[in-house]
């Protein structure tokens, strides 16, 4: 399982111009199965992603593709974790 954070670069104020392309990037990695959970951090701003199911190089590529991480509006960074134990519910992030 992959945390990966994407926190506000001094380019922040671009956001807008780049949200449209980075929604549609969050939306094709949940289609994909890859995103299992997205949301907002608080309180000092950005998001965080838990992905499952890709290399590290795999989810690396993924994140270049992030129009807010092409384009300096965020700064990613990953965080790998094995994941050994779970709720049923989760047992997803083992994968």
């Amino acid at each position: 399982m992959f945390i990966i954070y994407l926190r506000f670069s001094e380019n922040k104020s671009a956001a807008s111009d780049f949200m449209s392309a980075h929604n549609e990037w969050i939306a094709q990695g949940f289609e994909e199965g890859i995103f299992q959970c997205v949301g907002s951090l608080t309180p000092e701003g950005g998001g965080a992603i838990l992905a499952t199911g890709e290399s590290r190089e795999e989810i690396a590529r993924r994140i270049n593709n992030d129009p807010f991480v092409e384009h300096d509006v965020v700064i990613a960074e990953v965080a790998e974790v094995d994941v050994k134990k779970t709720t049923p519910a989760l047992d997803v992030l083992k994968a």
